[in-house]
């Protein structure tokens, strides 16, 4: 039997493998279908999915479902157009190819993710809030830290988590201030996008930047000074509107649970794991990643096996044993599931980035990204398209434009990537729809923080945004 399954997966390994061999007589050049019908659905077909996916809190439809149907139905127009005129080979090619994207990016995300639900479940920054909003800090002192913390915290963890972290202890000091929590939070949300865009693990554009081989790992840390005058700038002049006064202090007590540190310490291996396998030995850093999970997947089955301890406070203790299994009289944790971290995760924006990929990627092997490249990078300078596509990343998500972008294969210096990345990544913040972080703490704030509210900060935002662009020059130029 278990020979019968090896010889099996051999075929199926020779089977695909024989899907990239080209058949004799078989039609291997590509085709232009800009003109083509295959050409005109699929951008009316991608159009409409975007605007379901935009509309998503009106019409109640997740963002994902449509935008897999249009990947689905444009990605079936050009095999087909390739089929009528001789073979699909060099269409099921190029599918393959940006499915092989796609995927490494999903393995990342989801061991970076899993690494921040298993913290989040062992109370890590449930204490981080608690410490925060017990120092005693004024509104002003209390602006300025949850800031600079989440510009720092962005550097490594997810800018939504930061975002909902540090939005979570405004929400708690400041929720007698209404005008606290909205300065707070867009305080945040910029912080976030700019500390995000210093690191390739901060957001989904540096990550595809850095994944496809733009910048190495530490080309990122030339945007850190751009990135921080793009955080200091709004956050400067915000300051003055913001109350002086001094919130009630939080006398809760909140102890990570065991393992924490431990967890915590697990993490910050499995970033040295992938950027060493990228930096010393040139393969994708996934594998570091995923070799990261493993070592999560031991600690726990490790933790599973340990009696639990009494000493957390009554509703830990309450919240542990409700989800333990007590046999021959000894309690243990069977709360820590790595199955059931990964089950929850935020699955319709990681199916929606699938969506946008490879429908973008089909827009991109039909010749449409490549008109568009022409007229961004060929009748206009790099320079003045780069900052217009940061500007639109305040309507359009950042990754969507970044994979596009990536797809054009614009012939531009170093310098323009990295201002293509500091643009894109700081973009969104100008508006409160513009990036995760801005949308996550719309709905954290129930009203507090709101999209008029962020509007009415907008040319600061936008003087923090050409600030960090000049900086970037003046101390690149050589770059350019």
């Amino acid at each position: 039997m278990a020979n019968s399954k090896i010889f099996l997966i051999i075929a199926l390994f020779l089977t695909s493998a024989n899907c990239w061999a080209a058949e004799p007589g078989s039609v291997t050049e590509l085709l232009d279908l800009k003109n083509h019908w295959a050409g005109y659905f699929s951008v009316a077909v991608m159009v409409i999915a975007y605007i379901a996916a935009m509309l998503e809190e009106a019409t109640e439809l997740s963002k994902s479902k449509p935008m897999i149907l249009a990947a689905g139905l444009i990605w079936l127009a050009i095999v087909i157009a390739y089929q009528l005129h001789g073979s699909p080979l060099p269409a099921v090619i190029a599918f393959k190819q940006n499915l092989l994207t796609y995927i490494e990016l999903l393995l990342f995300i989801i061991v970076s993710m899993t690494y921040l639900k298993i913290m989040e479940d062992l109370a890590v920054f449930d204490a981080l809030r608690v410490w925060l909003s017990s120092r005693g800090m004024s509104y002003r002192q209390l602006f300025w830290v949850t800031g600079t913390l989440v510009f720092f915290l962005s550097l490594l963890l997810n800018g939504l988590t930061t975002a909902l972290i540090m939005g979570a202890v405004v929400m708690t000091v400041g929720k007698n201030d209404t005008k606290f929590v909205a300065l707070a939070c867009i305080n945040i949300v910029v912080a976030t996008n700019a500390g995000g865009s210093v690191s390739p693990l901060g957001g989904i554009s540096t990550l595809f930047v850095w994944q496809h081989g733009m910048l190495k790992f530490t080309d990122f840390f030339n945007l850190f000074i751009p990135c921080l005058v793009n955080f200091l700038v709004p956050a400067f002049i915000m300051q003055f509107a913001v109350p002086k006064a001094y919130p009630a202090i939080d006398n809760q007590v909140v102890v990570m649970e065991r393992g924490a540190k431990i967890v915590i310490g697990l993490f910050i291996v499995t970033i040295a794991l992938a950027v060493g396998t990228d930096m010393l030995l040139h393969m994708p850093a996934v594998l570091g990643m995923m070799m990261g999970l493993s070592l999560l997947n031991m600690f726990n089955f490790y933790l599973q096996r340990l009696p639990v301890e009494i000493t957390q406070s009554p509703e830990q203790l309450f919240r542990n044993m409700a989800n333990a299994d007590i046999s021959d009289g000894a309690v243990k944790y069977k709360r820590l599931s790595i199955s059931d971290e990964v089950g929850d995760l935020d699955w319709d924006t990681l199916l929606f980035f699938y969506g946008a990929m490879m429908g973008i990627g089909g827009l991109g092997f039909i010749g449409y990204l490549d008109a568009i490249s022409q007229i961004l990078y060929g009748q206009l300078s790099p320079t003045t398209a780069n900052i217009v596509i940061g500007l639109s990343s305040a309507f359009v998500d950042n990754g969507t434009l970044m994979f596009a972008v990536l797809t054009m294969h614009p012939n531009i210096p170093q310098g323009q990537w990295l201002l293509l990345t500091l643009t894109l990544g700081v973009g969104g913040s100008l508006l409160a729809i513009g990036s995760a972080p801005g949308i996550g703490l719309l709905g954290l704030t129930k009203g507090q923080y709101s999209f008029v509210s962020h509007l009415k900060w907008f040319p600061v935002i936008l003087l923090g945004y050409f600030a960090s662009i000049g900086v970037l020059f003046l101390m690149y130029s050589d770059y350019f």
